[in-house]
Protein backbone atom coordinates (compact mmCIF):
# COMPACT_ATOMS: atom_id res chain seq x y z
CA UNK A 1 0.00 0.00 0.00
CA UNK A 2 1.18 3.50 -0.76
CA UNK A 3 0.81 5.31 2.55
CA UNK A 4 2.00 8.90 2.81
CA UNK A 5 2.34 11.15 5.83
CA UNK A 6 0.39 14.38 6.14
CA UNK A 7 2.14 16.88 8.41
CA UNK A 8 -0.71 19.16 9.52
CA UNK A 9 -0.77 17.68 13.03
CA UNK A 10 3.05 17.80 13.20
CA UNK A 11 3.39 21.43 12.19
CA UNK A 12 0.84 23.16 14.37
CA UNK A 13 -0.28 22.26 17.88
CA UNK A 14 -3.99 22.65 17.11
CA UNK A 15 -5.86 21.04 14.25
CA UNK A 16 -9.46 20.22 13.31
CA UNK A 17 -9.80 16.76 14.76
CA UNK A 18 -11.54 14.53 17.27
CA UNK A 19 -9.05 13.82 20.04
CA UNK A 20 -9.51 10.97 22.50
CA UNK A 21 -7.00 12.36 24.98
CA UNK A 22 -5.94 15.76 26.24
CA UNK A 23 -2.91 17.00 24.37
CA UNK A 24 -0.60 19.68 25.77
CA UNK A 25 1.46 21.14 22.94
CA UNK A 26 2.32 24.38 24.70
CA UNK A 27 6.08 23.64 24.82
CA UNK A 28 7.10 24.51 21.26
CA UNK A 29 10.63 23.09 21.53
CA UNK A 30 9.27 19.78 22.74
CA UNK A 31 6.63 19.86 20.00
CA UNK A 32 9.32 20.37 17.33
CA UNK A 33 11.45 17.50 18.61
CA UNK A 34 8.42 15.24 18.80
CA UNK A 35 7.39 16.06 15.21
CA UNK A 36 10.95 15.55 13.97
CA UNK A 37 10.90 12.09 15.56
CA UNK A 38 7.63 11.18 13.84
CA UNK A 39 9.08 12.21 10.46
CA UNK A 40 12.09 9.98 11.03
CA UNK A 41 9.98 7.06 12.25
CA UNK A 42 7.80 7.38 9.14
CA UNK A 43 10.88 7.26 6.94
CA UNK A 44 12.30 4.25 8.76
CA UNK A 45 8.91 2.54 8.30
CA UNK A 46 9.18 2.91 4.54
CA UNK A 47 7.08 6.03 3.94
CA UNK A 48 8.50 8.22 1.19
CA UNK A 49 5.62 10.62 0.40
CA UNK A 50 5.28 13.60 2.75
CA UNK A 51 2.53 16.20 2.40
CA UNK A 52 2.90 19.68 3.88
CA UNK A 53 1.84 23.32 3.51
CA UNK A 54 2.64 26.84 4.78
CA UNK A 55 -0.75 26.71 6.48
CA UNK A 56 0.54 23.90 8.69
CA UNK A 57 2.58 26.14 10.97
CA UNK A 58 6.12 24.79 11.37
CA UNK A 59 5.65 21.85 8.99
CA UNK A 60 7.61 23.11 5.96
CA UNK A 61 10.40 24.40 8.18
CA UNK A 62 10.62 21.06 9.97
CA UNK A 63 10.75 19.16 6.70
CA UNK A 64 13.50 21.38 5.32
CA UNK A 65 15.53 20.72 8.47
CA UNK A 66 14.79 16.99 8.39
CA UNK A 67 15.68 16.65 4.69
CA UNK A 68 19.18 17.91 5.47
CA UNK A 69 19.73 14.56 7.23
CA UNK A 70 18.75 12.61 4.09
CA UNK A 71 20.24 11.70 0.74
CA UNK A 72 17.48 9.63 -0.81
CA UNK A 73 16.04 10.46 -4.21
CA UNK A 74 12.98 8.29 -3.51
CA UNK A 75 11.62 10.88 -1.04
CA UNK A 76 8.78 12.94 -2.50
CA UNK A 77 7.56 16.14 -0.89
CA UNK A 78 4.21 17.73 -1.75
CA UNK A 79 3.39 21.22 -0.57
CA UNK A 80 0.71 23.79 -1.26
CA UNK A 81 0.04 27.49 -1.40
CA UNK A 82 -3.00 29.58 -0.55
CA UNK A 83 -3.36 29.38 3.24
CA UNK A 84 -1.45 31.45 5.79
CA UNK A 85 -1.15 30.14 9.34
CA UNK A 86 -2.21 32.91 11.71
CA UNK A 87 -2.74 31.29 15.13
CA UNK A 88 0.93 31.79 16.11
CA UNK A 89 0.70 28.64 18.26
CA UNK A 90 -1.82 30.31 20.57
CA UNK A 91 -4.17 27.67 21.97
CA UNK A 92 -6.87 30.35 22.38
CA UNK A 93 -6.63 31.75 18.85
CA UNK A 94 -9.97 32.37 17.19
CA UNK A 95 -8.58 32.47 13.62
CA UNK A 96 -6.07 29.74 12.76
CA UNK A 97 -5.63 30.30 9.03
CA UNK A 98 -6.54 32.69 6.22
CA UNK A 99 -7.11 31.65 2.61
CA UNK A 100 -5.87 33.83 -0.25
CA UNK A 101 -5.56 32.54 -3.80
CA UNK A 102 -3.79 35.55 -5.31
CA UNK A 103 -0.67 35.73 -7.47
CA UNK A 104 0.96 37.70 -4.65
CA UNK A 105 0.34 34.87 -2.16
CA UNK A 106 1.54 32.26 -4.66
CA UNK A 107 4.81 34.13 -5.22
CA UNK A 108 5.29 34.82 -1.52
CA UNK A 109 4.79 31.22 -0.43
CA UNK A 110 6.73 29.74 -3.36
CA UNK A 111 9.78 31.75 -2.30
CA UNK A 112 9.88 29.74 0.92
CA UNK A 113 8.52 26.42 -0.33
CA UNK A 114 11.16 26.19 -3.06
CA UNK A 115 13.68 25.44 -0.29
CA UNK A 116 12.16 21.95 -0.34
CA UNK A 117 13.72 21.35 -3.78
CA UNK A 118 14.98 18.95 -5.13
CA UNK A 119 12.72 16.71 -3.03
CA UNK A 120 9.70 18.84 -3.86
CA UNK A 121 7.75 16.98 -6.55
CA UNK A 122 4.15 18.16 -6.11
CA UNK A 123 2.89 21.74 -5.82
CA UNK A 124 -0.81 22.26 -5.12
CA UNK A 125 -3.45 24.92 -4.68
CA UNK A 126 -4.54 24.56 -1.07
CA UNK A 127 -8.29 23.96 -0.93
CA UNK A 128 -9.24 25.19 -4.39
CA UNK A 129 -12.84 26.34 -4.63
CA UNK A 130 -15.04 27.84 -7.32
CA UNK A 131 -15.66 30.87 -5.09
CA UNK A 132 -12.07 32.14 -5.04
CA UNK A 133 -11.87 32.15 -8.84
CA UNK A 134 -8.39 30.61 -8.72
CA UNK A 135 -9.16 28.23 -11.60
CA UNK A 136 -9.91 31.24 -13.81
CA UNK A 137 -6.99 33.42 -12.70
CA UNK A 138 -4.77 33.51 -15.78
CA UNK A 139 -1.80 35.03 -13.95
CA UNK A 140 -1.84 32.29 -11.31
CA UNK A 141 -2.36 29.49 -13.84
CA UNK A 142 0.45 30.80 -16.05
CA UNK A 143 2.81 30.91 -13.07
CA UNK A 144 1.89 27.36 -12.05
CA UNK A 145 2.49 26.14 -15.62
CA UNK A 146 5.89 27.87 -15.53
CA UNK A 147 6.85 26.24 -12.23
CA UNK A 148 5.72 22.88 -13.58
CA UNK A 149 8.03 23.14 -16.57
CA UNK A 150 10.93 24.88 -14.83
CA UNK A 151 11.16 22.49 -11.86
CA UNK A 152 9.60 19.32 -13.31
CA UNK A 153 6.78 19.46 -10.78
CA UNK A 154 3.37 17.85 -10.74
CA UNK A 155 0.83 20.63 -10.30
CA UNK A 156 -2.24 19.79 -8.31
CA UNK A 157 -4.95 21.01 -6.01
CA UNK A 158 -6.66 19.90 -2.85
CA UNK A 159 -10.41 19.96 -2.47
CA UNK A 160 -12.78 20.26 0.44
CA UNK A 161 -16.50 20.72 0.95
CA UNK A 162 -19.61 19.76 -0.98
CA UNK A 163 -18.24 21.06 -4.31
CA UNK A 164 -15.23 18.74 -4.53
CA UNK A 165 -16.35 17.07 -7.76
CA UNK A 166 -17.29 20.36 -9.45
CA UNK A 167 -13.84 21.75 -8.68
CA UNK A 168 -12.11 18.65 -10.06
CA UNK A 169 -14.16 18.66 -13.26
CA UNK A 170 -13.42 22.33 -13.83
CA UNK A 171 -9.70 21.81 -13.15
CA UNK A 172 -9.49 19.04 -15.75
CA UNK A 173 -10.46 21.61 -18.38
CA UNK A 174 -7.89 24.22 -17.34
CA UNK A 175 -5.33 24.65 -20.09
CA UNK A 176 -2.26 26.85 -20.49
CA UNK A 177 -0.72 26.87 -23.98
CA UNK A 178 -3.04 24.02 -24.90
CA UNK A 179 -1.85 21.71 -22.12
CA UNK A 180 -3.63 20.59 -18.97
CA UNK A 181 -2.19 22.28 -15.89
CA UNK A 182 -3.30 19.84 -13.20
CA UNK A 183 -1.78 16.39 -12.76
CA UNK A 184 -2.70 15.46 -9.21
CA UNK A 185 -5.81 15.72 -7.06
CA UNK A 186 -5.82 15.50 -3.26
CA UNK A 187 -9.37 14.73 -2.23
CA UNK A 188 -11.31 14.04 0.96
CA UNK A 189 -12.51 10.44 0.80
CA UNK A 190 -13.56 7.94 3.43
CA UNK A 191 -16.34 5.55 4.44
CA UNK A 192 -18.70 8.45 5.12
CA UNK A 193 -17.93 10.67 2.10
CA UNK A 194 -17.59 8.37 -0.91
CA UNK A 195 -18.25 11.02 -3.58
CA UNK A 196 -14.77 10.65 -5.10
CA UNK A 197 -15.89 7.32 -6.61
CA UNK A 198 -18.01 9.24 -9.10
CA UNK A 199 -14.95 10.66 -10.83
CA UNK A 200 -12.00 8.44 -9.84
CA UNK A 201 -12.16 6.28 -12.97
CA UNK A 202 -12.15 9.37 -15.17
CA UNK A 203 -9.11 10.75 -13.34
CA UNK A 204 -7.21 7.51 -13.72
CA UNK A 205 -8.14 7.25 -17.41
CA UNK A 206 -6.51 10.67 -17.89
CA UNK A 207 -3.38 9.48 -16.05
CA UNK A 208 -4.03 11.77 -13.09
CA UNK A 209 -2.76 10.90 -9.62
CA UNK A 210 -5.10 10.69 -6.64
CA UNK A 211 -4.10 11.49 -3.06
CA UNK A 212 -6.65 10.67 -0.37
CA UNK A 213 -6.88 12.92 2.67
CA UNK A 214 -9.05 12.73 5.79
CA UNK A 215 -9.39 8.95 5.43
CA UNK A 216 -10.51 8.80 9.08
CA UNK A 217 -12.97 11.70 8.66
CA UNK A 218 -11.00 13.84 11.13
CA UNK A 219 -11.37 11.09 13.73
CA UNK A 220 -15.12 10.57 13.35
CA UNK A 221 -14.59 6.99 12.13
CA UNK A 222 -13.06 6.03 15.47
CA UNK A 223 -15.64 5.04 18.08
CA UNK A 224 -16.98 8.12 19.83
CA UNK A 225 -20.03 8.55 22.04
CA UNK A 226 -20.56 12.04 20.63
CA UNK A 227 -21.65 10.48 17.33
CA UNK A 228 -24.34 7.94 18.28
CA UNK A 229 -25.73 8.00 14.74
CA UNK A 230 -22.63 6.06 13.65
CA UNK A 231 -23.12 3.29 16.22
CA UNK A 232 -23.84 0.58 13.61
CA UNK A 233 -20.72 1.56 11.69
CA UNK A 234 -18.64 1.49 14.88
CA UNK A 235 -19.82 -2.05 15.64
CA UNK A 236 -18.90 -3.16 12.12
CA UNK A 237 -15.45 -1.58 12.35
CA UNK A 238 -14.92 -3.15 15.76
CA UNK A 239 -15.81 -6.60 14.41
CA UNK A 240 -13.44 -6.19 11.46
CA UNK A 241 -10.72 -4.95 13.80
CA UNK A 242 -11.03 -8.10 15.90
CA UNK A 243 -11.02 -10.32 12.83
CA UNK A 244 -7.85 -8.82 11.34
CA UNK A 245 -6.19 -7.97 14.68
CA UNK A 246 -5.72 -4.30 13.77
CA UNK A 247 -7.27 -1.00 14.84
CA UNK A 248 -10.28 0.62 13.21
CA UNK A 249 -7.88 3.14 11.67
CA UNK A 250 -6.21 0.41 9.61
CA UNK A 251 -9.60 -0.88 8.44
CA UNK A 252 -10.58 2.63 7.28
CA UNK A 253 -7.29 3.15 5.44
CA UNK A 254 -7.57 -0.26 3.78
CA UNK A 255 -11.08 0.60 2.62
CA UNK A 256 -9.69 3.66 0.83
CA UNK A 257 -6.90 1.68 -0.79
CA UNK A 258 -9.17 -1.07 -2.08
CA UNK A 259 -11.90 1.23 -3.41
CA UNK A 260 -9.76 3.91 -5.11
CA UNK A 261 -7.18 2.24 -7.33
CA UNK A 262 -3.56 3.43 -7.46
CA UNK A 263 -4.05 6.13 -4.84
CA UNK A 264 -1.76 7.35 -2.08
CA UNK A 265 -3.55 7.55 1.26
CA UNK A 266 -2.30 10.10 3.75
CA UNK A 267 -1.85 9.17 7.37
CA UNK A 268 -2.60 12.11 9.62
CA UNK A 269 -0.77 10.54 12.55
CA UNK A 270 0.28 12.99 15.25
CA UNK A 271 2.61 10.53 16.98
CA UNK A 272 4.66 7.44 16.19
CA UNK A 273 2.25 5.04 17.90
CA UNK A 274 -0.62 6.20 15.67
CA UNK A 275 1.64 5.84 12.64
CA UNK A 276 2.59 2.30 13.67
CA UNK A 277 -1.09 1.40 13.95
CA UNK A 278 -1.86 3.00 10.56
CA UNK A 279 0.86 0.92 8.92
CA UNK A 280 -0.86 -2.30 9.97
CA UNK A 281 -3.12 -1.68 6.99
CA UNK A 282 -0.43 -3.52 5.00
CA UNK A 283 -1.11 -6.81 6.83
CA UNK A 284 -4.53 -7.80 5.45
CA UNK A 285 -7.16 -7.33 2.74
CA UNK A 286 -10.90 -6.80 3.07
CA UNK A 287 -13.27 -9.15 1.25
CA UNK A 288 -15.71 -7.90 -1.37
CA UNK A 289 -18.60 -8.45 1.05
CA UNK A 290 -16.82 -6.43 3.72
CA UNK A 291 -16.22 -3.60 1.25
CA UNK A 292 -19.91 -3.63 0.34
CA UNK A 293 -20.86 -3.51 4.01
CA UNK A 294 -18.62 -0.49 4.58
CA UNK A 295 -20.04 1.12 1.44
CA UNK A 296 -23.46 1.03 3.11
CA UNK A 297 -22.40 3.64 5.68
CA UNK A 298 -22.13 6.35 3.04
CA UNK A 299 -23.64 9.69 4.06
CA UNK A 300 -24.70 12.66 1.95
CA UNK A 301 -22.01 15.21 1.22
CA UNK A 302 -24.18 17.93 2.76
CA UNK A 303 -24.53 16.16 6.11
CA UNK A 304 -20.86 15.13 6.08
CA UNK A 305 -19.54 18.67 5.62
CA UNK A 306 -22.11 20.29 7.90
CA UNK A 307 -20.91 18.01 10.68
CA UNK A 308 -17.26 18.60 9.84
CA UNK A 309 -17.68 22.37 10.15
CA UNK A 310 -18.74 21.89 13.75
CA UNK A 311 -15.56 20.05 14.74
CA UNK A 312 -13.33 22.08 17.08
CA UNK A 313 -9.71 23.09 16.75
CA UNK A 314 -7.88 21.25 19.53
Amino acid sequence: MKLGLGTAALGRPQYINVRKENCDNSDLNHFRKHSFTVLEDAYQSGIRYFDTAPGYGLAEELLIEWLQTKNDASIKIATKWGYTYTANFDINATVHEIKEHSLFKLNEQWNFSKKLLPYLKVYQIHSATLETGVLENKEVLTKLAYLKKEHHLKIGLTTTGTSQLKVIKKALNVLVDGKQVFDIFQVTYNILDQSLKEISDELLSQNKSIIIKEALANGRLLKNNNFPHYSRMYVTLENLSKKYKVGADAICLKYCEQTIANSIILSGASNSEQLKENLKTNTFSLSNNEIELLNSFKTSTDSYWTERKKLPWN
